[in-house]
C-alpha cells in the first residue's frame, strides 16, 4: 500500500473496517476510532511513547483488537501551511511504521486542534488541568478523524 489521499481510502477498507486518527505528539500518541459507517470518531485511548518499536507493537495490537483498516494521521503544519520539524517527524513516523504493518495512511491537516480540544475542555466541559492533560491527546485524535470522516462525507455528497 501506499499513502494516499483521503478520498480513496474507503474503497481500501473491506466491510466492517475502521479508520484509525493518530495525533503524534513527541511525548504520547493519540488515538481514535470511526465507527464502522465511517461517520463518527470517538476517542479511544492515549499511549505514553516509550521507543518506536514498542509504540508500533502496541498499535499493531489495537488495529487488530478494533479491525482498523487505514490510519488517518495529523499533518502538524505550520500556521502558513508550510511543513516544518513535526511535519517531517510524521511522516518518518509513517513511513517507518508501514515497514511493521502495511496499512493505507492518509494525512489529515491538524492545525489547532488540540488548541481547539482545550479550548472546550476549559469552556465547555470545566475540566481540571491534570484531567485536561489525561485526555486532550485522544480527544485531539478524534478532533482529526472527525475533521476526515466529515470530509469524506462531503465527498460522498458531491
Amino acid at each position: 500500500m501506499t499513502f494516499m489521499e483521503l478520498k480513496n481510502i474507503p474503497s481500501q477498507l473491506t466491510r466492517g473496517q475502521r479508520l484509525m486518527g493518530l495525533d503524534l505528539g513527541s511525548k504520547t500518541i493519540g488515538l481514535a476510532l470511526s465507527d464502522v459507517m465511517l461517520s463518527v470518531a470517538s476517542p479511544l485511548k492515549t499511549i505514553h511513547r516509550t521507543k518506536f518499536t514498542q509504540d508500533a507493537q502496541h498499535l499493531i495490537e489495537l488495529i487488530e483488537e478494533h479491525d482498523v483498516g487505514a490510519l488517518v494521521l495529523g499533518m502538524p503544519f505550520e500556521m502558513d501551511g508550510s511543513e516544518g520539524k513535526r511535519c517531517q517527524s510524521t511522516r518518518d513516523f509513517a513511513i517507518n511504521f508501514k515497514k511493521l504493518r502495511d496499512l493505507p495512511i492518509s494525512y489529515w491537516d491538524e492545525r489547532l486542534s488540540t488548541a481547539a480540544v482545550e479550548r472546550m475542555l476549559v469552556d465547555d466541559v470545566d475540566m481540571t488541568r491534570k484531567r485536561r492533560g489525561e485526555v486532550v491527546d485522544k480527544l485531539a485524535a478524534a478532533y482529526i478523524l472527525q475533521g476526515a470522516l466529515d470530509a469524506l462525507a462531503h465527498l460522498n455528497r458531491t
